[in-house]
């Protein structure tokens, strides 16, 4: 049996399954030892040593159509030839040979005007249903005439040999955006799958005036939408799952003249130590059928799954479809939004719980992109670290940085935003000194700012960082909302903060070039407050 791709041909296949049922790929998952049935329902998934992504193993294809475009310089993706990528696919076909691989075809985009058209092929039955799980299904009277304009095949058991392929190791994620294909191997982490096709989205969207975040989203009872941005860890999927509002979805989302649409149909949700109090909707997926356990430690015995033991990785996560969460917003789709939400995972205890950010302190915050990498979001990531990611998802951002952040402005100039700023890190000193902010402050902190009921409280206007910050919140200890006081030296925090205002003004270095006055004037002072 034979697959067209846009760049060579999977030839010699023992079987090709198209569009196979879950239960199907349950079954299949389960019977060739890819995975296991935990005592609740879920399928329970182990990666091996990659139990995040690698991100110095990613390239893109560089000719006269993205060598000009792509941010080489301050990116992750590492510049492959078109002559390397069709080596490596040859290889990955050659592999391919004599095996059974799984197609699955599915949009990327709830908004028809801008989605994606993607296909999937991989090795593995339980990465199948992880692309059912996370992308939205095309139609059954749709798919004989389905046409993909992006193919990823996957092959975690095809090794890359670096004086071969011309990689840094036996893990690739290497992506041809002209010839719109990806090839994907030596790693079985599912999210490599769902990261290529947001940083595909990520380049050829802006062109059409659609601006792709890294986000999460969820709308009010009245209608009105709020974003949450955020790198993987700071609580995007957490404080969008709120009960109270209609989850729009958890991590990607595009904003056009239409409004806010999910690019995905799914979640991918960090489960660490994941609490059934506080945050029960997202708790109750890791039990149902369907659900992908990755990394999740089980009992062999029971098959019971313990969501507090890490001696796999920090990063343990859930896969489950986006109605599997109630409240959820059908069509994917919601208004232009009242409030943007940067957050923030502060591990150097600086920043407040909440600030309110004028538009030019929005943008600056947004290309900056501070927060720390949480354990185990990365390899060789073991504890959180301080990390500026331009657009709080730079390796997703093929494109500068500054192309972003002019659509993101047009967009709140016109819609007139409120933007956010919540630190849901440390406070009270540091990682290892103070103490992780509770989930039930943000919550009410959250609450409170898209409530409008900030609006008439008294602020303090930050001497480092100059935004304003609320003085009392419902739910919130008073002296919890202004850092410095939370510490017990206040010489200490103010030594702390110099050191990060000094972080910002030299990450920020890289793009003053291309960005106006007000925004460069918008980011913080280096002086000891009186």
């Amino acid at each position: 049996m034979e697959l067209e791709l846009p760049v060579g041909v999977l030839k010699n296949l023992a079987a090709v399954h198209h569009h196979p049922g879950r239960s199907v790929l349950v079954e299949r998952a389960v019977c060739q030892g890819e995975a296991q049935l935990a005592s609740a329902g879920p399928l329970v998934a182990t990666t091996g040593e990659y139990t995040g992504r690698s991100p110095k193993d990613k390239y893109i294809v560089a000719d006269d159509t993205t060598g000009d475009v792509i941010w080489w310089d301050g990116g992750e993706a590492h510049r492959f030839t078109p002559e390397q990528l069709e080596a490596l696919q040859r290889r990955q076909a050659a592999y391919l040979q004599g095996r059974e691989v799984y197609v699955r075809d599915v949009y990327a985009g709830a908004d028809t005007s801008h989605r994606l058209a993607v296909r999937v092929i991989t090795e593995h039955a339980w990465h199948s249903l992880f692309v059912d799980n996370m992308f939205r299904a095309v139609p059954e009277s749709e798919r004989a005439s389905f046409q993909p304009e992006f193919t990823i095949v996957h092959t975690p058991g095809m090794k890359a040999v670096p004086e071969v392929d011309g990689t840094r190791s036996e893990v690739y994620v290497a992506l041809d955006f002209t010839r719109g294909m990806a090839v994907i191997g030596g790693s079985s982490y599912a999210g490599e799958i769902k990261k290529s096709v947001f940083t595909a989205l990520n380049y050829l969207l802006p062109r059409r005036g659609v601006m792709g975040m890294h986000c999460s989203a969820n709308t009010g009872k009245d209608g009105r939408t709020a974003l949450f941005f955020g790198l993987s860890g700071t609580g995007k999927t957490t404080l969008s799952a709120d009960p109270s509002r209609a989850l729009i979805g958890d991590d990607e989302h595009g904003w056009s003249d239409n409004g806010i649409f999910n690019f995905e149909g799914g979640c991918y949700a960090k489960v660490i130590r994941l609490s059934p109090v506080a945050e029960p909707e997202i708790y109750a997926t890791t039990r149902l059928y369907g659900t992908i356990l990755e990394n999740v430690v089980m009992d062999p015995v029971t098959r019971e799954v313990d969501l507090d033991d890490d001696s796999l990785t920090q990063n343990t996560r859930a896969s489950y479809p986006l109605d599997a969460i109630p409240g959820v917003v059908p069509g994917g789709c919601g208004e232009h939004p009242s409030d943007i939400v940067f957050l923030t995972c502060d591990a150097f205890g600086i920043m407040p719980p909440i600030a309110r950010l004028s538009p030019e302190q929005a943008m600056y915050h947004f290309i900056s992109g501070y927060t720390a990498k949480v354990a185990g979001t990365e390899r060789g990531v073991t504890e959180p670290k301080a990390a500026f990611s331009a657009c709080f998802g730079a390796p997703f951002m093929p494109l500068h940085p500054g192309v972003y952040a002019k659509l993101l402005g047009e967009k709140i100039s016109k819609q007139g935003s409120r933007c956010w700023l919540v630190n849901t890190g440390w406070s009270g000193g540091p990682y290892g000194a103070g103490s992780r902010m509770p989930i039930a402050w943000s919550r009410a902190l959250l609450a409170a700012a898209l409530g409008d009921r900030l609006d008439d409280v008294t602020t303090v206007r930050d001497p480092w960082f100059g935004f304003e910050v609320p003085t009392s919140c419902p739910g919130v200890p008073h002296d919890a909302l202004q850092p410095r006081g939370t510490w017990t030296d206040g010489n200490a925090y103010d030594e702390k903060a110099a050191a990060l205002v000094e972080m910002f003004r030299k990450n920020f270095q890289r793009f003053e070039a291309g960005v106006t006055q007000p925004i460069r004037d918008a980011g913080p002072v280096l002086h000891q407050p009186s």
